[in-house]
């Protein structure tokens, strides 16, 4: 019963005053009656829908009140708004096609602002219209601030959800606050890993930085763990729209997907856990708590409080239940060696050198001294494994020693078998000129 009530204000208004006729509607009355009537009921005061004060309406009022109310009942009661509503009628047509003309080119423009610019600039009489008038004029026109607020050419926002664990997660960055490690005062960044459909949280670890190598050695750990998905959904942030985690994807078959720019509606599932983890977690962090104690309380956070409850979304079931029904394809060791495969471009030195990623090793190959070559090695090893790649073969490399250099000997640039007897080759010892077709001379025997 407390939920029958009036529809809008106009239908609150048209209540009032049906209540105010009320008695006189039920009434046989005649003409001179009803007159009566009205001029009488024209002395009391009424207090109307939220008004502070009362108020006393005339006959003529309450007389188109009565008759209206007689013809077609609650409906003829309803105050009806202007018809030129919204159209700013101090303002011509010119002037209000330019103000509309101003806030399509300049969004972020308020009404205040279009009103003072045009004033000052003369082409809008001082005084003649308010910012209030002109904020109508733009809302009748689709042009408020609302309307605007999504770009052209945007759709309607849906809400969605993957089909099946694993098809699609999530992975974003969560800011804590500042924690203290000895004199200094550290970030603290938690990256995270949410499966769509289940919303289960595939992982969660606290670190100090926010790279995309940290995103990429989480998904690493993550695919070691419990295979991989269909597709990987991350913010628009250069952090994570470098080559390497496209790469990564690419090569296992992860579709790489990112968020439309200003748009973190698009991303809500993720946002949502966030608020959970703050508001069940983050916090309440002491600030001086170590990072490894972080990490105890968040896995602690996920197995005993996030896990095992029930999710609004999900119908009742936990995201722990939900994720029983993943089907993920597994990822082996060398798939993600494979994956994680650099190749780069160094030149060895003139005494077989080269640098990688600020380290130096050298070849054993004279050979290669001087020449451009490829080094490859797998981010999952380290560069110790790198191998370099010259002409179809593959070379080892290992670290530099210069002192165990100083007491070895010098090995030789090409190692050769040489043939079990000599080669007859004398070039420029015959002096005779040969004779044309004649290919079946001779050699000249040695002395």
């Amino acid at each position: 019963m407390e939920s029958l009530v009036a529809k809008d204000h106009g239908e609150e208004v048209a209540i009032f005053r049906c209540q105010v006729i009320g008695d006189l509607v039920h009434r046989e009355l005649d003409h001179g009656e009803v007159i009566a009537a009205l001029r009488a009921l024209s002395q009391r005061p009424f207090r109307p829908p939220r008004a502070n004060t009362t108020r006393t309406y005339s006959v003529p009022t309450l007389e188109r009140w009565y008759y209206g109310f007689k013809k077609r009942g609650l409906a003829a009661l309803v105050p009806q708004p202007r018809s030129d509503r919204g159209r700013a009628r101090e303002l011509s047509a010119t002037q209000r096609q330019l103000i509309c003309d101003i806030r399509r080119e300049h969004p972020g423009a308020s009404a205040s602002l279009i009103v003072s610019v045009l004033e000052a600039d003369g082409r809008l009489e001082k005084g003649l219209v308010s910012s209030s008038t002109v904020s109508r004029l733009l809302t009748e026109a689709g042009l408020d601030r609302v309307s605007l607020r999504n770009s052209p050419g945007a759709t309607t926002r849906l809400r969605w959800e993957a089909s099946h664990p694993g098809a699609l997660w999530h992975g974003d960055v969560c800011h804590g606050r500042m924690i203290v490690v000895g004199n200094r005062k550290l970030p603290l960044r938690v990256h995270g890993m949410l499966d769509d459909a289940s919303r289960y949280v595939v992982a969660l670890e606290a670190r100090h930085s926010e790279r995309e190598s940290d995103m990429l050695s989480l998904l690493v750990g993550t695919l070691r763990r419990g295979g991989r998905p269909d597709a990987f959904y991350l913010d628009n942030g250069s952090t994570y729209s470098g080559d390497a985690l496209a790469t990564f994807c690419a090569r296992l078959g992860i579709s790489l997907l990112h968020a439309r720019p200003y748009d973190p509606q698009a991303r809500g599932k993720m946002e949502r856990f966030w608020r959970t983890l703050r508001e069940g977690l983050l916090d309440y962090l002491d600030p001086t708590l170590p990072l490894e104690e972080i990490q105890r309380r968040l896995d602690a956070f996920l197995a005993r409080q996030y896990h095992p409850k029930p999710h609004g979304s999900l119908f009742g079931r936990t995201p722990e239940r939900a994720w029983e029904s993943r089907e993920l394809t597994p990822v082996t060791e060398d798939q993600l060696r494979d994956a994680l495969l650099v190749r780069e471009r160094r030149r060895v030195s003139k005494d077989c050198v080269l640098s990688i990623g600020g380290r130096q090793f050298e070849v054993r190959q004279g050979f290669l001294a001087g020449r451009l070559v490829d080094v490859s090695y797998s981010l999952l090893d380290g560069i110790c494994d790198a191998v370099v790649e010259h002409d179809g073969r593959r070379f080892e490399l290992a670290p530099l020693d210069p002192r165990a250099n100083a007491t070895q000997r010098r090995p030789p640039i090409h190692e050769h078998e040489k043939p079990a007897a000599p080669v007859d080759f004398r070039p420029g010892e015959s002096t005779d000129p040969a004779t044309p077709g004649d290919t079946d001379r001779p050699a000249t025997p040695r002395k």
